[in-house]
């Protein structure tokens, strides 16, 4: 019988189903989402494009992602910061991304207050790692029926309620749940995924940035 929320591909590897069978989808699984990230460019992107992706899916984002970075400087928050209200109506005429002009604002809002988030803690990663649960918070085996339950956390609530007291546009609980499972603050491979084990061992290696 298949395992609920997996899928087995040509070759009898096990992977989340959410991966489909899409290679740029399989691709960001199998090697992207949920290793651990401490790079801030990538961090900020992934905040923002989860932002962009409100109401469609994730899979047109991606489709998309090289022309979002080429677009908004490869997601260099100083730089961004200083877009102006004509870089906005470019951006706007802008086939390659989605055209909408609260999300494109959002992103330049969102840049200015990643510069004082840096200011204040030395970087954006030693910021939001601090939001990685306690290990004894997690379910000891992912499992479909246990995913289905962590839309949202209570990690992810904080996260968001701080980040908007700082003035972050399109960022709520649910949005900052999705960016904890992909830049691995969380591992959210299903047991029996090919890829849970390699997160994990990432996780274990892998040292929290701190602030400085």
């Amino acid at each position: 019988m298949p395992t609920p929320g997996l899928i087995t591909d040509e070759r009898g590897l096990s992977r989340c189903a959410w991966a489909g069978t899409s290679a740029v989808y399989v691709d960001y699984h199998d090697k992207e989402w949920g290793l651990p990230v401490a790079d801030d460019r990538r961090l900020f992107e992934k905040l923002c494009l989860e932002g962009f992706q409100s109401g469609l899916s994730w899979l047109t984002i991606l489709r998309k992602r090289d022309n979002f970075r080429r677009a908004f400087a490869d997601f260099n928050f100083d730089r961004i910061a200083r877009f102006d209200g004509r870089k906005v109506e470019r951006l706007l005429q802008d086939e390659g991304i989605v055209r909408h002009r609260g999300k494109i604002e959002s992103t330049i809002n969102n840049a200015h207050c990643a510069v004082d988030l840096r200011r204040e803690f030395g970087s954006l990663a030693a910021y939001f790692w601090q939001y990685e649960p306690d290990k004894a918070a997690r379910p000891r085996h992912m499992t479909h029926a246990q995913l289905m339950k962590l839309s949202r956390t209570a990690e992810s609530t904080a996260l968001s309620k701080d980040l908007k007291k700082r003035g972050w546009s399109f960022v709520g609980p649910t949005t900052c749940y999705a960016f904890m499972q992909a830049m691995g603050l969380v591992n959210d491979h299903l047991e029996g995924c090919l890829t849970r084990e390699r997160c994990d061992k990432a996780r274990r290696r892998f040292k929290p940035p701190v602030v400085e």
